[in-house]
């Protein structure tokens, strides 16, 4: 497991954190049995998303694409057979979330095959995830027990917000539209003006 972003820092007002936004795509749900086949990594500096430091990385996985999966994420088992195993992988994914926090949407999926591919358990990982979905109900007030993935879909927050989607179910785009998100919202929380990061992992934690 990459190392944690250091406890201490997270008395700090959010942008001087480091983050990274993560987007998996995976060979269908079954968080036992599916596996990786892509994902997107978008680092988070000073208040800003670097997609300079970017990556788009194809996953050969051991399991092949359900049916269902391939009409979201459009990738066939010919499309990944010439891709690096997530073993082979893993290493840099490592590198890029290493003392950071990490950002996802519906984190449920990406703290999970974390713990599956870089080892660490899910509880861990939900220690330094912000959901950025959460964020997003916390700014509208409505209830944290809103667990409806539907009821508040990537693309159409972005849409609301005026986030450019590219790519709709693509890791990279994914994680880019949650990266920018994540800034759009921490300035519209409630009643706070700069929160600090331990009260983003609080109100948002996955």
């Amino acid at each position: 497991m990459p190392p944690p972003p250091p406890r201490r820092g997270r008395a700090r007002p959010w942008d001087e954190g480091s983050y990274a936004a993560l987007d998996f795509e995976t060979t269908g749900l079954d968080l036992e049995r599916d596996a990786v086949v892509s994902f997107g990594v978008v680092p988070v500096d000073n208040g800003r998303a670097k997609v300079g430091g970017s990556i788009h990385q194809l996953v050969r996985p051991e399991v092949p694409p359900s049916p269902r999966s391939q009409t979201f994420h459009l990738l066939r088992p010919l499309d990944l057979a010439e891709a690096p195993t997530m073993r082979e992988t893993a290493e840099d994914l490592r590198r890029r979330l290493a003392r950071r926090f990490l950002l996802a949407w519906f984190a449920e999926v990406e703290v999970h095959f974390l713990a599956k591919s870089l080892g660490g358990s899910v509880r861990t990982w939900r220690r330094r995830t912000i959901d950025v979905r959460n964020l997003a109900i916390a700014v509208d007030g409505r209830p944290p027990s809103i667990r409806d993935e539907h009821g508040y879909p990537l693309s159409g927050l972005a849409r609301r917000y005026g986030v450019p989607v590219a790519a709709p179910h693509e890791a990279y785009d994914d994680a880019l539209v949650t990266a920018q998100l994540f800034l759009v919202l921490v300035s519209k929380l409630p009643g706070r003006p700069r929160p600090s990061i331990r009260d983003l992992v609080r109100i948002a934690g996955a």
